[in-house]
């Protein structure tokens, strides 16, 4: 088998010991032209991801990154929105099934581990292809408070205090840490869990809006981002505290024109 044939092969590895269809995967995230990041605080978990609509014609309020996987449980899709789509299916069909077990909603870290178990088996496997997106868990755990855990192609998962994912990872993980190191007053070994303590609900949605902003140098509009929140905080409405929901236009601006006037 000569070394350029490898990549028609999910289960083969090339001699370099590398699966070229789960990289190819990773690279349907990237050229999806999206970027989403989230973030969390003390009593908040926040993502933001782009909304572009390709074509004037089509309904806008129908295209969305955005999913409710539980009452206090969301997530961002970030790649091919027709994997996404099947991966949120499954994600609230194994929420429920926990719910129906257990008597209790499943939590943040549970769902992504058993998400990420799913993914794993999916480059294992000639019958299947591993799907082109990446996915990021947002949501409140009673006892360790918000969470975000990112899940990619190859089965990987792990929690993060801020992340990215898609076309400017790279970039928006950067801002994200010199942003993390402002914060701890540029001190060099920065502990991130003490910064993410001290972030209230407004910090936290402020950091995010800056960094999409930044790695795109770009004054979004209303229309041109999602942003789905879960906050225990008290500036958050009584109905809807602790729970997971996605902003309309109206609050999207307000939080913009507040970003814009702080510049």
């Amino acid at each position: 088998m000569s070394r350029t044939s490898y990549d028609r092969y999910l289960t083969v590895f090339s001699p370099e010991g590398r699966l070229y269809q789960v990289e190819y995967a990773f690279k349907a995230i990237s050229a999806s032209g999206h970027t989403s990041i989230a973030v969390k605080g003390k009593d908040t978990s926040v993502v933001i991801t782009q909304k572009k609509v390709p074509d004037k014609l089509l309904d806008p309020d129908t295209i969305t990154h955005l999913f409710s996987l539980t009452p206090t449980m969301g997530c961002v899709m970030t790649g091919l929105l027709a994997d996404a789509r099947a991966q949120v299916e499954r994600a609230r069909a194994e929420a429920a099934e926990w719910r129906y077990k257990y008597g209790y909603e499943i939590t943040p870290d549970a769902l992504a581990r058993r998400m990420a178990n799913i993914n794993q088996v999916y480059t294992q496997r000639a019958a299947m292809r591993p799907l082109g997106i990446s996915m990021i868990i947002i949501g409140h755990d009673t006892e360790l408070g918000p969470q975000i855990f990112k899940l990619d192609p190859a089965g990987y998962f792990v929690g993060f205090h801020a992340t990215a994912a898609g076309q400017k990872q790279q970039e928006a993980m950067n801002h994200l840490e010199k942003k993390w190191k402002r914060l701890a007053g540029n001190i060099t070994d920065v502990d991130a869990a003490q910064v993410g303590n001290r972030l209230g609900r407004a910090e936290v949605i402020d950091v995010a809006i800056e960094a999409l902003s930044t790695v795109h140098s770009t004054d979004y509009k209303p229309g041109e981002v999602e942003i789905g929140i879960v906050s225990t905080s008290e500036d958050e409405d009584l109905k809807t505290r602790g729970q997971w929901r996605v902003m309309d236009k109206e609050e999207i601006d307000k939080w913009l024109l507040a970003y814009g006037e702080k510049d």
